[in-house]
C-alpha cells in the first residue's frame, strides 16, 4: 500500500513539474518575442483566396500595456518563391515590435492557382495581383495598423512600388529588392515618377543581376524631388530575397532603416 501511495505521489509531482515547466517556457517565449506565425486566409476583391503568415507583435512584459502595435509591414515575394522566403526577415522585424504579414501571391504556394499556376498567367493576370496587395493591407489595418510599410522582391517589389505610388492608399515607405522596369506586365517607371513628397523608398539590387541593377538606377533617377530615396548595390548577392541569404547583415540594415523612417 505504501509503495502504491509513494508511486502515486511521485506521478502527481512529476505532472505538476511538467505543467509548470511548460507554462513558464511558454510565458518566457512570449515575453522574449519568439516568432509565432499564424496561417491566415484572405479574400480579394476579385474573389481569390490568398494564404498568408501573420506574425503578431511580441507580447508585452508582465503587467505591461497590450501587445498591439500600430506599425505593420506587408511582404511580397518574388516569382517563383512563396511567403516562406521571407521567414527569417519576418521573424527579425517581428522581434523589433512590428506586425508582419507575408502572403502567397495568386498562382503561388497555397493561394488560389498555386503552387505553380503563375506559370501560365497572362500579363493581365499578374497585374491583377494588385488585389492581393490590397487584401494584405486591409488585413493589417483590421489588426490596428496605422503606420503601414511594404517590402517586395522581384515582381513583389514591382507590385509594392505600384501600390506605394497609388494616389488613394497612404503608405509611407517601401524597400524593394531587385525590382524590374517590367516584370510580366507589372511596370514600375511611371510608379516611381508618381511617388509623393514625404514618402520614402529604398532600392536594392546586386550587380550580378544586371537587369535589376540597371532598373534601380533608372527608378532612383525617376523618383521625384521631395521623396526620400536610397539605393544600394551588392556585387554577387543574386536576385530578390537571395540577397538576404548571401548578405544576411542587410536584414539588420533594413530593420534599422524601417525604424528610422518610422521615427522621422
Amino acid at each position: 500500500m505504501k509503495v502504491w501511495v509513494a508511486a502515486f505521489l511521485l506521478f502527481v509531482a512529476l505532472a505538476v513539474a511538467i505543467y509548470f515547466l511548460l507554462f513558464f517556457k511558454t510565458k518566457e517565449s512570449r515575453l522574449t518575442g519568439s516568432s509565432m506565425a499564424e496561417r491566415v486566409e484572405l479574400k480579394t476583391k476579385d474573389s481569390i483566396l490568398i494564404v498568408g503568415d501573420y506574425y503578431p507583435p511580441p507580447a508585452p512584459p508582465a503587467g505591461g500595456a497590450g501587445g498591439g502595435s500600430a506599425k505593420g509591414l506587408l511582404l511580397l515575394h518574388m516569382m517563383p518563391a512563396t511567403r516562406t522566403s521571407w521567414k527569417s526577415f519576418a521573424e527579425k522585424i517581428q522581434r523589433a515590435g512590428w506586425q508582419v504579414l507575408s502572403t502567397d501571391l495568386r498562382g503561388h504556394g497555397e493561394s488560389t492557382g498555386g503552387p505553380d499556376g503563375y506559370r501560365s498567367f497572362s500579363d493581365e493576370e499578374h497585374q491583377a495581383s494588385r488585389h492581393d496587395v490590397e487584401a494584405g493591407v486591409e488585413f493589417l489595418k483590421s489588426k490596428g495598423v496605422s503606420d503601414l510599410y511594404l517590402g517586395g522582391a522581384s515582381i513583389g517589389a514591382n507590385l509594392a512600388l505600384q501600390y506605394l505610388a497609388d494616389p488613394g492608399p497612404v503608405v509611407k515607405a517601401a524597400f524593394l529588392l531587385s525590382p524590374g522596369l517590367d516584370y510580366r506586365g507589372v511596370k514600375t517607371e511611371d510608379a516611381a515618377r508618381n511617388l509623393k513628397p514625404g514618402q520614402v523608398v529604398f532600392y536594392a539590387a546586386s550587380r550580378d543581376d544586371a537587369y535589376s541593377a540597371e532598373t534601380i538606377q533608372a527608378l532612383f533617377d525617376a523618383t521625384p524631388a521631395g521623396v526620400k530615396k536610397e539605393m544600394k548595390f551588392f556585387e554577387n548577392a543574386g536576385h530578390g530575397t537571395t540577397i538576404f541569404q548571401k548578405e544576411p547583415q542587410y536584414m539588420d540594415e533594413i530593420v534599422l532603416w524601417l525604424q528610422k523612417v518610422l521615427n522621422n
